[in-house]
């Protein structure tokens, strides 16, 4: 009787992870699509609002993590509505998580104030090829904080992306507007690059903190907390600067594409912002804090593009080789990525055909442990 019963766990067992596993895939596109779209679109939105004299720092800041109530229908509709989990929100949200989500929202929130400021002031291409210094950054961090394993592949691609940012700040200076004083536009460069090694911290802590997140659920309790907090600094920030007054005046009697354009381009916004931050952070929880830096590097690029498309922005010789310096050595980065996963795959299936038992003895495990790739059922 035991050991039929013991059979029949290890046969639930192996079902719970054929569906995680049948999860992983379809989870990590959607996370990767929410990031894709989230992150071209938020930059542009952010710089068409500064493009029509849109000016005030602390509502650009504030729409980026505002959108924190769209998580409440993941968060609640899977239990309360749908009841396809038994697992109740908030479930094993201990005191300590909690403070760790309030102290990175906090830090995003400063985060998202150096990039508007960044935003402001600098072209949509400059802007985005020079966060793209955080990953030298980010490297360095994982290594210190969550042991990242240095290699060839991923030292060579932070040296191209990192030497692409140099070749940029050095041809930059024919990139000022007529009316950016020299003293704005070193503001913009400067609170770009914070912002570019602010994001490299928080990439590693959230690692860090996500292993121990049981299932992804909770990552997304998480980023709903994280996000109020920077919206509650955010608020704090507009209250003091009169921004809430600010905005229905701007609306009215700035912005120079009208009141219902104003609006749309703010809830937009909002949106798109919330997509890229689930985007980074689902990608980080169910892979490491590199690849979700990679992939917004990488996407950058596609930033850089976008402003050269969209606002006509100078695409001279300059911006050209620092993006193709960034797109190869994200292409080298995959490739290695590519060639490893086959290594290991070649290897494991050697270990098979050696001992076909050993894949009931050890389990090849995924990124994440089958518990987390689920909704917490």
């Amino acid at each position: 009787m035991n050991i039929n019963t013991s059979n029949n766990h290890d046969n639930g067992e192996q079902d719970q992870k054929g569906v995680s596993k049948k999860r992983y895939m379809p989870l990590l596109l959607i996370n990767y699509t929410c990031l894709f779209l989230g992150s071209v679109s938020s930059s542009l939105l952010s710089k068409y609002y500064f493009n029509h004299k849109g000016s005030n720092k602390w509502v650009s800041t504030w729409v980026q993590s505002a959108g924190f109530p769209f998580l409440l229908l993941p968060v609640f509709l899977p239990y309360y509505l749908f009841q396809c989990t038994q697992r109740k929100p908030f479930t094993r949200f201990t005191p300590r998580i909690l403070s760790l989500s309030i102290f990175i929202g906090l830090m995003l929130g400063l985060n998202n104030l150096l990039f508007s400021w960044g935003n402001s002031y600098l072209p949509v291409s400059t802007s985005a090829l020079l966060l793209s210094s955080q990953l030298v950054f980010n490297l360095i961090l994982s290594a210190i904080m969550v042991k990242q394993k240095i290699t060839f592949t991923n030292l060579n691609c932070v040296i191209l992306l990192t030497l692409s940012s140099i070749l940029l700040a050095l041809g930059s200076n024919h990139d000022k507007p007529q009316d950016l004083t020299p003293t704005k536009y070193m503001i913009g460069f400067v609170a770009t690059i914070g912002a570019g090694l602010l994001f490299a911290l928080y990439l590693p802590i959230m690692e860090m903190i996500y292993k121990k997140v049981y299932c992804y659920a909770m990552m997304i309790e998480m980023q709903l907390v994280m996000e109020l907090s920077a919206t509650i600094l955010a608020s704090v920030g507009m209250v003091w600067d009169g921004g809430f007054t600010e905005m229905r005046k701007e609306s009215k009697e700035v912005f120079d594409k009208g009141e219902g354009v104003y609006w749309v381009t703010m809830i937009t916004n909002v949106v798109t912002w919330q997509l890229c931050f689930m985007g980074t952070a689902g990608t980080v929880f169910l892979t490491c804090s590199l690849t979700g830096g990679i992939c917004m590097t990488a996407l950058l690029g596609l930033n850089v593009l976008g402003g050269v498309l969209v606002y006509r922005e100078d695409f001279g010789g300059v911006k050209i080789v620092s993006t193709v310096m960034c797109g190869w050595g994200f292409c080298s980065y995959v490739y290695g990525m590519y060639v490893n996963n086959h290594m290991m795959k070649l290897l494991d299936d050697h270990k098979q055909n050696m001992n076909p038992s050993i894949e009931m003895a050890q389990p090849q495990p995924q990124p994440h442990s089958d518990l987390h790739l689920g909704l917490g059922v």
